[in-house]
């Protein structure tokens, strides 16, 4: 109970209802994204046509060199995210005068040491599931382009010896399981904006919150890109 002593009910309540938006966006983007095709189940699509056309082409090098780009931005948020949380622990060890600078921030909610410590734990979480999520999509990548390079060549399959359309779908899978969890990471970043607006109060926070789940929705499902892309 003196864990739940530490903030007053309204911040646990905006905390709680932050996690909740956060893993019942990810939740709804998914469910949703199969009954209302979103940015990135549309952009799958895509990629497994781009997988089926690599299986008429020998050589496969402009494939990857696609993939090899595509690869470079996982690893350059990873890298980033670094830099973040390495920031964030050296806050931690100066609590005091990054408390203090904090409260020289105008309509700035007064709170103890051990509660923006908390705040910044919170931050530092979030940074490093992001950190996890981009690594992982890099590894996916590289499993990506093991099969586009192992992709048999085009005779191969003209003969029968191996189906088109499955070997198309399996490398366009893998592709679209390194974007949808890369997608995790960038929507770390966006809920990482909100997480700072705890800073203010916790009624800043739960407004933003609500925010960035409206942007990523707009984003999402209903953005200009996806319509062009939809445009059959």
């Amino acid at each position: 109970m003196q864990v739940f002593a530490i903030l007053p009910w309204y911040d646990w309540l905006a905390l709680l209802f932050f996690f909740a938006a956060w893993m019942g966006y990810a939740w709804f983007a998914r469910y949703w994204g199969g009954k209302r095709p979103s940015l990135l189940a549309t952009t799958n699509r895509y990629r497994r046509y781009w997988m089926l056309q690599a299986t008429y082409r020998d050589p496969r090098m402009i494939d990857g060199i696609i993939t090899q780009s595509l690869a470079s931005s996982p690893s350059f948020f990873a890298s980033a995210t670094m830099i973040v949380i390495g920031g964030l622990l050296a806050a931690l060890g100066t609590t005091d005068k990054a408390a203090e600078f904090v409260r020289e921030i105008p309509f700035v909610t007064r709170t103890s040491m051990l509660v923006f410590e908390l705040k910044v734990l919170v931050l530092l979480g979030i940074f490093v599931n992001a950190f996890f999520r981009f690594t992982w999509s890099m590894r996916q990548y590289t499993f990506a382009s093991l099969v586009l390079g192992a992709m048999p060549p085009p005779a191969e399959f003209e003969s029968g010896k191996f189906e088109r359309e499955h070997y198309a779908n399996r490398a366009g899978t893998l592709l679209g399981l390194a974007a949808e969890t890369f997608n995790d990471g960038i929507r770390a970043y966006y809920f990482s904006f909100a997480a700072m607006a705890w800073i203010f109060s916790p009624l800043v926070f739960a407004i933003a919150t609500a925010v960035v789940v409206g942007i990523l929705y707009s984003r999402e499902f209903g953005s200009q890109v996806l319509h062009v892309l939809r445009d059959d």
